[in-house]
């Protein structure tokens, strides 16, 4: 930043300083181009023709420099035919005007006639009263006395810049420093958090950060949840694989004769437990990856068409808008409704109605699922989330199914509902999940 304002302001004072060095250079060569002028126009308007036809003055012109030799302020009078009428400035020397041309309007030049003394010329043709000779009226000044003054003018203004542009680098810098103090802030407030252990930054800090800092604080909360998670998850599967342990264990040292069959049993279980979590483990990888979408109606789709051959008796039927986009990715949606429909067909009395998106909501995207079985009670509805609880033991089943989806529902940001269905008079399953952007 400091690179970029020094170098915009080096670029803005060298355009402005060229343009006014410009500007005002020409406006003192003018000022003096007017005295030389307005001492031309007094020797005009001195001049008479003697008796002699010879030009002179009648009256001194004011400048005591033309009486001094070699001042550096010279006059001269030039005609066809008559001498010269120099100022006695020039003393011994002369000034070479031409007097093949003519001059109506004052004419400026510089002239290196003098090779130690360039001079800055004025000159005008004029036609005296009484005579018919053009006579060429010329002023000089010395260059020197010009440039002195535009050396004086440019000294002022390269010091005048350079203070100018010492100043805007200076406030520019302080500027900086002061505007980028709030990510000082930020960053003094994550090294306390790092060396405290706090996961928040909770000092007061300007409103321009705070943005910055809601989403850094998002982040951190977001990280904990997910270690958190990972914890949870840890000590959940460490808790359901002990007790199966422990069985084994147990009827290894006591040398059981239904050794094997209770090995195979609680292998079982375990396997149950490693697969469930396994499952919520690849949901939260899936998740952390971010931009996930899959269509619900291709999911369910697929789904049907695996549980129909399971289920060749029971009746399904599909309606709403199939083209709905969720933001869960495509494998873990068709584990949920794998779940939620398969759990349908086998509790229900054979009918299995799915529903998508059967609420125009613009945020959330659901999918209902019922059936017509004898449902399941209001205060047990909680109770069947938990992991390894069933309702009906009398067939087959590990009691996880309803455990994976809501879990894995939640990982992504949605939901489950049990309910009551109005249409077939059993289970209504609504699962609710974050409709795709």
């Amino acid at each position: 930043m400091m690179l970029i304002a020094a170098g915009w302001i080096a670029v803005l004072l060298l355009g402005g300083g060229v343009a006014l060095d410009r500007t005002l250079t020409g406006q003192i060569t003018r000022n003096f181009d007017a005295q030389l002028s307005y001492l031309l126009n007094g020797m005009i308007a001195s001049a008479e023709i003697g008796p002699d036809g010879e030009v002179f003055f009648n009256r001194a012109l004011g400048d005591q420099r033309l009486l001094e030799p070699n001042s550096g302020l010279y006059w001269q009078i030039r005609g066809t035919g008559h001498d010269d009428f120099p100022s006695r400035s020039l003393w011994d020397r002369t000034l070479d005007v031409r007097t093949d041309h003519r001059d109506k309007e004052p004419h400026a030049y510089i002239s290196n006639q003098f090779p130690s003394e360039p001079l800055r010329v004025m000159e005008r043709s004029v036609t005296m009263p009484g005579s018919d000779t053009v006579w060429q009226f010329t002023v000089a000044e010395r260059k020197a006395n010009l440039d002195e003054q535009i050396g004086r003018f440019r000294r002022i203004l390269l010091r005048s810049f350079a203070v100018l542009g010492l100043g805007l680098l200076v406030m520019a810098a302080l500027q900086t420093w002061y505007g980028l103090g709030p990510l000082r802030g930020v960053r003094r407030a994550i090294q306390r958090m790092r060396s405290s252990g706090s996961n928040r930054v909770t000092e007061p800090l300007p409103l321009e950060v705070q943005p910055l800092v809601l989403e850094l604080d998002a982040l951190l909360a977001h990280n904990q949840r997910q270690a958190e998670e990972a914890r949870t998850h840890a000590g959940n599967l460490a808790h359901a694989l002990k007790t199966p342990l422990t069985v084994v264990m147990n009827a290894a040292t006591a040398h059981a004769p239904d050794l094997a069959d209770t090995v195979i049993r609680e292998a079982a279980v375990m396997r149950r437990q490693v697969d469930h979590h396994l499952a919520r483990a690849r949901a939260v990888g899936r998740r952390a990856v971010g931009q996930a979408r899959a269509q619900v109606g291709e999911s369910v789709e697929a789904v049907l068409r695996a549980v129909t051959v399971l289920y060749d008796k029971a009746r399904f039927d599909l309606d709403g808008n199939r083209a709905a986009q969720v933001a869960i990715e495509r494998q873990d949606l068709d584990e949920i409704l794998g779940n939620l429909i398969e759990n349908a067909a086998k509790y229900g009395g054979g009918s299995v109605f799915v529903t998508i998106d059967p609420v125009s909501d613009p945020k959330w995207c659901e999918v209902w699922v019922e059936d017509d079985g004898t449902g399941i009670p209001e205060e047990e509805r909680e109770r069947i989330f938990d992991r390894g609880a069933r309702l009906d033991t009398g067939k087959p089943g590990t009691g996880l199914g309803l455990a994976i989806v809501r879990d894995v529902a939640e990982i992504y940001g949605g939901s489950v509902i049990l309910d009551e269905s109005e249409d077939l008079g059993g289970l209504l399953v609504k699962l609710r999940l974050p409709r795709a952007g």
